[in-house]
């Protein structure tokens, strides 16, 4: 009930107009900030919200800026404390990418999760195979090869977080904001 009572004193100093945050903005970036707190924890390799904060944040901003605003601008938050890395690049184009698909996903689905980590999935490893492997079919081939027990945990992450906030958010939208 705290977070309620907070996204409510927030709403209540925050001017109402379209370049302000409404109700319904506030909890998406709550559900977002809580959803990072996870990537910062200690977890399995690839086990981590961060298609699914992208894919989010396309859903359910209906200002699509804030889509692709808000979710990159958490991400970087969150690389400020985990280190920025040489594929870093490749992972935010990746978080653009799971974002325009939820901004263009009429409701959430199991195959936009799906097809959202595969995007992402393809996107990073070529960025892998672009700075570490030999540039010829062989490096492509061994290192999508040896990613492939990565997408598995990533597969699981997305599925799992993108369940919980999905999920979560639509409970806390019904209940609280009569928004649905």
């Amino acid at each position: 009930m705290e977070l309620i009572e907070i996204l409510l004193f927030l709403q209540k100093i925050t001017p109402m107009s379209n370049t302000y945050l409404s109700k319904k903005q506030l909890v998406i970036i709550v559900f977002m900030l809580v959803a990072i707190l996870f990537r910062l924890m200690p977890h399995l390799p690839n086990f981590t919200p961060i298609t699914a904060i992208a894919l989010f944040g396309g859903l359910y901003f209906t200002n699509k800026s804030m889509a692709y605003l808000v979710p990159v601008f958490i991400m970087v938050l969150s690389d400020l404390f985990l280190g920025f890395h040489s594929i870093s690049i490749f992972v935010y184009a990746a978080f653009l990418l799971v974002s325009f698909i939820g901004t263009q996903t009429k409701k959430p689905s199991v195959f936009t999760i799906l097809l959202s980590s595969i995007g992402f999935f393809i996107i990073t490893n070529f960025g892998v195979w672009l700075l570490s492997y030999p540039k010829n079919l062989t490096g492509f081939i061994e290192c999508y090869t040896l990613a492939i027990p990565f997408f598995r945990n990533s597969l699981l992450g997305d599925f799992f977080y993108s369940g919980l906030m999905i999920f979560g958010f639509n409970f806390v939208q019904k209940k609280y904001l009569n928004l649905a």
